[in-house]
């Protein structure tokens, strides 16, 4: 994949990693309030092999350049556009943001349809670790 910068993400990256991933959208409120604990978590925990991906949706126009949006935000992370092809892969979503914790060996630890607590997400992150 690409991100929105232009940087490529391959799986291969990821391998060994565990790895958040996020759906969001810049006319998502609590996407918004989620993203910057999403980086907080990663400027902690990244050394130890964590990583974050943000995926944007595109079924609504965006109420604001996304990469602008996510400046603002101070998020760093990777940021690449859902296409239906890869909401697919995810098992569809349903509603944002969905967060998803993986861990090292690529397996889906946690779900999470709606917003939670940056302290709720670390409290499931640490034991993978």
């Amino acid at each position: 994949m690409t991100d929105l910068e232009g940087h490529t993400i391959s799986s291969a990256d990821l391998r060994g990693k565990v790895v958040l991933i996020d759906f969001w959208a810049t006319w998502c409120g609590p996407c918004k309030k989620e993203m910057p604990g999403y980086q907080k978590l990663l400027d902690r925990y990244g050394s130890r092999g964590f990583a974050v991906i943000g995926f944007k949706f595109d079924t609504m126009r965006d109420m604001e350049d996304p990469v602008q949006f996510a400046k603002k935000l101070g998020v760093q992370y990777p940021l690449v556009v859902a296409t239906d092809d890869l909401k697919q892969k995810f098992g569809g979503i349903v509603g944002l943001p969905t967060t998803m914790l993986y861990e090292r060996h690529g397996i889906l630890c946690k779900k999470i349809i709606g917003f939670e607590y940056t302290d709720a997400i670390e409290s499931e992150l640490k034991p993978l670790l």
